[in-house]
C-alpha cells in the first residue's frame, strides 16, 4: 500500500476501542503512528497495521510533544479503567490528555477527534447513576471535562465524541447520534465508536462540535436529540505496484 497523505497518531492505541481505531486507519493512505508507555507492544502494534511506534509517556510533556511530531491528525482513544480500584494517580483522560492537545496545538496539528463519554459536561444526565458514581469518585469525567475544554481552547479544527457504556461486541453500524447534552443515553459497542472516530476525520461537517453517541441495540431511552450527519467516504490506500 502506498502511504502518502499524511500522518495520524492514535492515543490509546492499545486499548480495545483503539485496536478498532488502527484497523481502520491502517486501510487508508495515512502513515498510522501510535504513542504507548509499553515498549513490548511494539511488534503487536505494527503486526495490527501500525507504522509509527513512539514509546512514551503522554503524563510527560515532552513524551507528549515527541508523539506529535510532523502529525496532521490525532484520533484519540485513550481513557482510564472502570473500576474504582483501578483509578489512582494523576489520570491520562484529563492531565495526559492535556498534554497531549498542549503539544498537539503547539505543532500546529490541524485536526483532533477525542473520545470522551456521555456524562461529561451538559451529558451528565444520560450516565446511569452507578456508573456516574464510580467515575465521579475516581475523578474520570472531570478529568475527560478537562479535556474537552482545554481541546476547545486551541485553534485545531476538533471533533469530541462522546460514547455510551462500552461493549465489546461485534459492530452494529447503526449508530445513534446526539448533540445536546441529554441527548441518547445507553451502550455501545467499541467497533461503532473507532467508527465514528475515524469517518470524524473525513467529515468536515463534524468540526468543531460535540456529539454523544449510542447503538440502535443499546438505547436505554427514547432520545431526546438527534442530529443527521452525512460521514463522509474514508480513502483507501491504493495497491503498491
Amino acid at each position: 500500500m502506498t502511504r502518502t497523505d499524511g500522518r495520524v497518531l492514535v492515543a490509546g492505541a492499545t486499548g480495545k476501542t483503539g485496536q478498532h481505531v488502527v484497523e481502520a486507519l491502517s486501510e487508508t493512505p495515512f502513515v498510522v503512528r501510535a504513542v504507548t508507555r509499553d515498549a513490548d507492544a511494539a511488534d503487536s502494534l505494527r503486526a495490527q497495521g501500525v507504522d509509527e511506534v513512539v514509546v512514551g509517556d503522554l503524563l510527560d510533556p515532552d513524551d507528549a510533544a515527541r508523539a506529535v511530531a510532523d502529525v496532521d491528525a490525532v484520533v484519540s482513544a485513550a481513557g482510564a479503567a472502570l473500576r474504582l480500584e483501578d483509578i489512582r494517580g494523576d489520570l491520562v483522560d484529563g492531565t495526559g490528555l492535556v498534554n497531549l492537545i498542549d503539544a498537539a496545538a503547539d505543532a500546529d496539528v490541524k485536526r483532533f477527534v477525542l473520545t470522551s463519554s456521555i456524562g461529561v459536561g451538559d451529558s451528565k444526565g444520560g450516565l446511569p447513576l452507578s456508573i456516574r458514581a464510580v467515575l465521579t469518585a475516581g475523578g474520570v469525567l472531570s478529568a475527560k471535562e478537562r479535556s474537552e475544554e482545554r481541546l476547545k481552547e486551541t485553534s485545531m479544527d476538533y471533533t469530541i465524541v462522546r460514547p455510551g457504556a462500552l461493549t465489546d461486541s461485534p459492530a452494529t453500524g447503526d449508530v445513534l447520534v446526539g448533540e445536546g447534552g441529554d441527548s441518547v443515553c445507553g451502550s455501545i459497542p467499541r467497533a461503532d465508536v473507532a467508527n465514528v472516530l475515524v469517518h470524524a476525520l473525513f467529515t468536515p461537517e463534524t468540526e468543531n462540535r460535540t456529539f454523544e453517541i449510542v447503538s440502535q441495540p443499546g438505547l436505554r431511552d427514547p432520545p431526546n436529540t438527534l442530529v443527521d450527519v452525512e460521514w463522509g467516504q474514508i480513502p483507501r490506500a491504493e495497491p503498491a505496484e
